[in-house]
């Protein structure tokens, strides 16, 4: 099933796409797609519930994360653009909370930006408490999928010294969206494709097939080190066509137009704008 949230920011209300791609009001089933509820998301006849009307905003299809935990350099292909070699083993950061957005919503440059970047990514929620799991046993951990633009702005995470978070935190920087879709309906979550347009152009193309690190062991491995709970999101790597990557780079501007998908999570789009 795909569950969706609405509404104005700060104030969504749960809903279902129904099997025709129409929104219906969740609220008297569930008061929020947060916490324990996505330990158990309800399977249900949509089309037996209230049909939204008109085009409201779509918020992100999560409420009340926890934690929104990057992985870094998690494509094979990402990793050559950008001249370095895969890692080892996951590269982990932090993005703040307050960088969470609907999927629709604008990017802001920050003041002082000069390299900020787009990044589409495979976002895992989690469903069940996460602790020491095997990655045999990791997926039965997770709620669903959706799409993550990990915005980045690359001068503030790898010139101003300290760690990644600074350059990944930024207001308006985590997109999130449009739905969470169950894995039932997702598939092999291992073989989806990916794409981003940048103002109607091409930028990148990707699969989760060139994943370094995929998504049983990215969970197995986070959970070794920190408790997963419901509602924290994963953002699993990117793969190539950033901004960074180009020859020469090019980073994102004030009136600049993003359009990103992952096949069978939808689709994002956000204007670009300068934060005053």
């Amino acid at each position: 099933m795909k569950f969706a949230r609405y509404g104005e920011a700060g104030a969504e209300k749960p809903g279902v796409i129904d099997a025709g791609g129409t929104l219906r009001d969740l609220s008297g089933v569930v008061d929020d797609i947060a916490g324990d509820v996505l330990s158990a998301l309800p399977h249900l006849d949509a089309a037996g519930l209230p049909e939204v009307p008109g085009a409201p905003r779509l918020g992100p299809p999560v409420g009340r994360v926890g934690k929104l935990i990057g992985i870094g350099l998690n494509y094979y292909d990402h990793a050559a653009e950008v001249g370095l070699e895969p890692p080892k083993e996951p590269i982990v950061f932090m993005k703040a909370t307050s960088s969470i957005t609907g999927p629709n919503d604008p990017v802001y440059l920050p003041r002082g930006s000069e390299k900020s970047d787009w990044e589409v990514e495979l976002g895992i929620v989690i469903g069940r408490r996460a602790k020491y799991v095997s990655e045999a046993d990791a997926l039965g951990h997770v709620a669903g999928y959706t799409i993550v633009n990990d915005v980045s702005e690359r001068a503030f995470q790898t010139e101003r010294g300290g760690q990644w978070t600074k350059g990944k935190s930024c207001d308006s920087f985590g997109p999130i969206g449009p739905w969470l879709v169950t894995p039932d309906e997702v598939g092999d979550v291992q073989s989806l494709d990916m794409v981003l347009d940048l103002n109607g152009k091409p930028a990148q193309r990707g699969t989760t097939s060139s994943m370094v690190f995929g998504v049983a062991e990215i969970v197995s491995y986070l959970s070794q080190m920190m408790t997963l709970h419901p509602g924290d999101i994963i953002a699993t790597g990117t793969p190539p066509g950033v901004g960074m990557g180009m020859k020469p780079p090019r980073f994102l501007r004030e009136g600049d137009v993003m359009t990103l998908s992952i096949a069978g999570l939808g689709t994002q789009r956000q204007d670009v704008r300068q934060d005053r």
